[in-house]
């Protein structure tokens, strides 16, 4: 036993080094002024969070960033569980071509899809959000029929079967028995595209032309940009606690689902 946990002495000081002190120092700066030379005055206060708050600008930003990571989520549900559903009525060798192929475009650098979407873009008279919308679904919707088809997949046939004895046809059975069953694969995909869409700054950057700022823009504007360390760390840590609440309420539908 003290072998075994010796061996996770690594990754203890690995989880500390780059997890635990960029939180601790984003605390830090958070809650206390600018002194100056990027220097801290270890004053705590809340004015970096009143003045986000105040800001209509910066509330407008958190609004359009959870908008547009809402819109691309329903999006990808909307395109990616028929697609889900289709691949998992394939036989299993077509099944693994198909996840092949979805996998594939994942394996490549998302800076290096956002820049040739951004070439194929400007060809087309589009306002900046669609396109920042078009490279976000693009982007997220593989991880979205990729967790809906795992559930699907592992359905038991059986029940389909038993719909069709009872009466209920193809509809019917998808309403009462795929649906349902497949709803943890939904709440999955939700995870996985909502939370990054949503803290998202290299896509809007891109394809936004400079015009389109979402939460993270601004996070990487006050940190880079101004220098203003306090300011970012606050927004990042209201960021923070978006995600640990989205997280937890799709963790507890998660579990509502299971038992029901």
């Amino acid at each position: 036993m003290k072998s075994f946990f010796r061996m996770t002495y690594p990754y203890i000081l690995w989880i500390g080094l780059f997890i635990v002190a960029p939180m601790i120092m984003i605390l830090l700066y958070a809650f206390t002024k600018d002194g100056g030379n990027r220097t801290l005055i270890f004053q705590f206060t809340f004015d970096n969070f009143a003045r986000f708050f105040s800001d209509p600008t910066f509330m407008r930003v958190l609004w359009t960033s959870l908008r547009i990571a809402f819109l691309t989520t329903v999006f990808c549900i909307l395109i990616g569980y028929p697609a889900a559903l289709f691949i998992a009525n394939l036989s299993e060798r077509a099944q693994t071509m198909m996840v092949l192929l979805l996998t594939l475009p994942m394996w490549i650098n998302m800076l290096l899809k956002t820049y040739a979407w951004r070439g194929i873009l400007m060809n087309f008279d589009f306002e900046s959000e669609v396109k920042v919308f078009i490279g976000m679904v693009y982007d997220f919707l593989p991880y979205m029929i990729i967790q809906i088809h795992t559930s699907i997949a592992k359905l038991d046939r059986e029940l389909l079967t038993a719909a069709y004895d009872l009466g209920a046809n193809r509809w019917k059975s998808f309403l009462k028995v795929t649906l349902p069953l497949s709803v943890p694969g939904i709440i999955s995909g939700i995870t996985l595209v909502f939370l990054p869409a949503v803290s998202s700054f290299v896509i809007p950057k891109l394809l936004g032309g400079g015009d389109y700022v979402l939460i993270g823009n601004l996070i990487e504007t006050f940190f880079i940009t101004t220098g203003d360390w306090n300011f970012g760390s606050a927004i990042s840590l209201i960021m923070a606690l978006i995600i640990i609440a989205s997280m937890w309420l799709t963790k507890k539908l998660d579990r509502n689902a299971q038992e029901d």
